[in-house]
């Protein structure tokens, strides 16, 4: 039996929101990194709506033939065409060489995601230890 079979899918979720929280860490570290470039427009990962967007469509996957039945436990495969958007996020004031790049901002939201990504991982460690006691047969 697959994992996602065990959980519901909520492995695969939790991974993609790695994957993607990760992935917005190192726009916003690049942001941060580029604070003094001239002409530097800061980008952030959103993704949050596409990932809610393959939630609410579900696992179904395509079927060949509508007299297939659809089987649970095999995954979202629209979760995983989930890549989210780059996207510009200039600052409300611009410094005169063009930077718009707040570091207030930015920390700001380096903490966000960072706390997001630390509770998916714990969310992910708790699964992982149900299962084990699970298999040990101390739940």
């Amino acid at each position: 039996m697959p994992v996602n079979g065990i959980f519901g899918g909520s492995i695969e979720l939790l991974g993609k929101t790695l994957d993607l929280r990760s992935k917005r860490q190192g726009l916003i570290a690049a942001n941060v990194a580029n604070a003094e470039t001239p002409g530097y427009t800061p980008t952030d990962l959103s993704f949050e709506k596409e990932l809610q967007g393959a939630l609410k469509k579900g696992g179904k996957g395509s079927l060949t033939n509508p007299r297939h039945i659809p089987l649970k436990g095999q995954g979202n495969p629209r979760l995983e065409l989930v890549t989210g958007e780059v996207v510009e996020v200039p600052g409300k004031a611009p410094s005169p060489d063009g930077n718009s790049v707040e570091l207030e901002n930015e920390m700001g939201r380096l903490s966000e995601n960072q706390i997001m990504y630390n509770a998916s991982i714990q969310l992910l460690t708790k699964k992982f230890e149900m299962m084990k006691q699970a298999i040990r047969g101390t739940l």
